[in-house]
């Protein structure tokens, strides 16, 4: 929400849950695009509007759990990657994003990543899923260990967002508009 606020002044920003169907796929852009198809289809939502989509792919685990990270988290958790891992001294990951916005036209998708790896135990506090093991590349503190602020500095879903403004900025509004991309 603060990248929102902080580079679009003057647009209105409303979360809206939308019930919606997705797919089974090893491509987050895919799930996100089939998402975005599917409200349009089913729902009589014509405003502009994003889905996203995020995964942690954890290389030594061929990609795991990626797409299917939400349903790895509620079912082994964050102590069960772990076990996953043990031993494993390959603990490179990358934390993936994909926003699909549907501006009233055409559905345009936004990629932000992050590379890192897995810590050896959970650490912090604050976030949310896997973001007490997961090291952002060029940093010491794993996500959970971040404010928001610091997150904001690394993270892939900060990332795809500052994209979206930057489109939306650019090719939806006329606003004076700091640049999200810095």
């Amino acid at each position: 929400m603060d990248i929102f606020m902080n580079y679009l002044k003057g647009v209105e920003l409303k979360i809206t849950k939308i019930k919606k169907i997705e797919i089974q796929s090893d491509n987050l852009e895919k799930i996100v695009r089939f998402a975005t198809e599917w409200i349009l289809e089913n729902t009589n939502f014509r405003k502009p509007f994003f889905v996203e989509d995020a995964g942690l792919f954890i290389n030594a685990l061929k990609g795991f759990p990626g797409p299917y990270s939400h349903y790895v988290y509620k079912t082994i958790g964050i102590n069960g990657i772990l076990k996953l891992m043990n031993n494993v001294t390959d603990r490179s990951a990358l934390f993936q994003s994909i926003i699909a916005f549907w501006d009233g036209n055409k559905i345009t998708t936004f990629k932000g990543q992050i590379n890192g790896n897995i810590s050896l135990e959970p650490r912090g506090t604050f976030g949310f899923g896997f973001d007490p093991i997961f090291i952002p590349q060029n940093a010491t503190k794993t996500f959970a260990e971040m404010t928001i602020q610091e997150k904001n500095l690394h993270s892939h879903r900060a990332k795809s967002a500052k994209k979206l403004v930057k489109y939306i900025a650019k090719n939806l509004f006329s606003l004076e508009s700091t640049d999200p991309t810095s």
